[in-house]
């Protein structure tokens, strides 16, 4: 994993400790006869009314039509609730800590899961609390049932009943939200990479059928006399032995200097390649190219040297660059020995 992703990681995990601090979720009731509202904060560990003597309340009116009790002390997911919430937050620190990608992976689907159980658990208990009535209330309307909505609203006799995240809800669905990011973009980051490898893999076994030149990797292949990453098309350049190794250099005047320092035997060399400046993408041999050396042109590593394949080309660029058209003989004639 990236850096980043596991400061992400880390800091989305940590971010669940807002719920042992605000309420998780709530559920407020309107009616005419009640303008201030009733309602319950349900927090990982309790259930309050949303006033002082709210709950208090709420279990008054639903004695009248034989709904049950809402009780904190008898519900047994307010007490292993807040060690569920500390395992998240340890094993995402620890998901962090590895930075492993099949651990961010399965972090992100216990989230998910222990997210979709303690929804459905919520709506069990709506469930059972709406509809488990008791048969010898005070109001009794057949076929009524008195179920809060889970999410969004709901009209309950002459109460409009409203169900949301609250504080601490909205701070782990964005947790989860920000896990779910960083984990979809370091999938794509191992799919990218496995497709360079498959690329860089097919290249070395082409290079090693004939010595031939082979596609540069760009943005992770270095160039062999520089060391700097290989980015522009237009500049690369590369030298095949005749045992197949190959060589990639990001600029034609790096392969120019690493042949004049003697770096590989003259006798060890099968060719050596180029791209066309005006139109990259196939490999010409630099004794076929036409170059131009300026100034103004501003090559990888500061040598001016460019590589064409048609000699009115190359005219046409020293024409508006300046500077001096060459053969490759001179080219090398000019680079710097050391």
């Amino acid at each position: 994993m990236k850096k980043t992703s596991r400061v992400g990681v880390a800091v989305a995990a940590l971010a669940l400790a807002i719920l042992f601090v605000t309420p998780m979720w709530r559920v407020d009731l309107k009616a005419p006869q009640y303008p201030e509202g009733l309602g319950l904060r349900i927090w990982i560990n309790q259930i309050q009314g949303a006033t002082p003597n709210g709950l208090n309340s709420i279990n008054g009116l639903n004695h009248y039509i034989g709904m049950q009790a809402i009780e904190p002390g008898q519900i047994p997911e307010l007490r292993y609730m807040p060690y569920i919430v500390m395992g998240l937050m340890l094993a995402g620190v620890l998901v962090a800590a590895l930075g492993r990608r099949r651990l961010l992976y399965a972090y992100l689907a216990a989230f998910l899961v222990v997210a979709l159980a303690g929804l459905y658990d919520f709506w069990r208990w709506e469930y059972d609390y709406g509809h488990n009535l008791d048969p010898t209330a005070a109001i009794r309307i057949p076929g009524m049932s008195y179920q809060p909505p889970l999410i969004g609203g709901k009209q309950l006799l002459n109460f409009h009943a409203t169900s949301w995240p609250d504080v601490g809800g909205w701070a782990a669905i964005v947790a989860v939200a920000v896990i779910m990011l960083i984990a979809f973009r370091e999938w794509r980051h191992a799919r990218a990479a496995s497709r360079s490898g498959a690329v860089a893999g097919l290249a070395v076994l082409l290079a090693c059928a004939s010595p031939a030149p082979r596609p540069v990797v760009y943005g992770i292949d270095q160039c062999a006399h520089c060391h700097m990453t290989i980015a522009d098309p237009r500049h690369a350049a590369e030298l095949v032995t005749k045992t197949g190794k190959v060589l990639v250099f990001d600029d034609i005047g790096c392969l120019a200097a690493y042949l004049a320092a003697g770096d590989v035997a003259q006798g060890a060399i099968h060719s050596t390649w180029a791209h066309d400046y005006a139109s990259p993408g196939e490999w010409v041999r630099t004794a076929d190219l036409f170059l131009v050396q300026s100034d103004s042109l501003h090559t990888p590593m500061g040598s001016g040297v460019v590589a064409l394949a048609r000699a009115e080309s190359a005219e046409s660029l020293r024409a508006a660059m300046g500077g001096d058209r060459l053969d490759w003989a001179q080219v090398l004639t000019r680079a710097p020995r050391h």
